[in-house]
């Protein structure tokens, strides 16, 4: 059974940075693009960054500047750097991952990390 377990969150104080990490395991082939999301309380879940196996990476233009995404494809993880963050970052941050095993390619989530920014 495939699972993608985040971590790295928590309550960081305005300009601050956090480093989230997932990491897949289980038993597949291989991990084709990862990617963070993120959902702020009554509002739709929102794209935060993909990264290709390759290395391409693609960002909500909000982001872009503050955030980075990267992964270590030898041990099936995602990171995302988030510097300068802001209240409105608060939100939970999920991750997933299009992964590739006996069954069918299917789109795995985490089950999320909080991420609070005080004022």
């Amino acid at each position: 059974q495939v699972q993608l377990v985040e971590s790295g969150g928590g309550l960081v104080q305005a300009g601050g940075s956090l480093r989230l990490s997932c990491a897949a395991s289980g038993t597949f082939f291989t991990i084709n693009t990862m990617g963070w999301y993120r959902q702020a309380p009554e509002k739709q879940r929102e794209l935060v960054a993909t990264i290709t196996r390759g290395g391409s990476t693609n960002y909500a233009d909000s982001l872009k500047g503050r955030f980075t995404i990267s992964r270590d494809n030898a041990k099936n993880t995602v990171y995302l750097q988030m510097n300068s963050l802001k209240p409105e970052d608060t939100a939970v941050y999920y991750c997933n991952a299009e992964i590739i095993s006996f069954s069918p390619t299917t789109l795995y989530w985490g089950q999320g990390t909080q991420v609070t920014v005080s004022s």
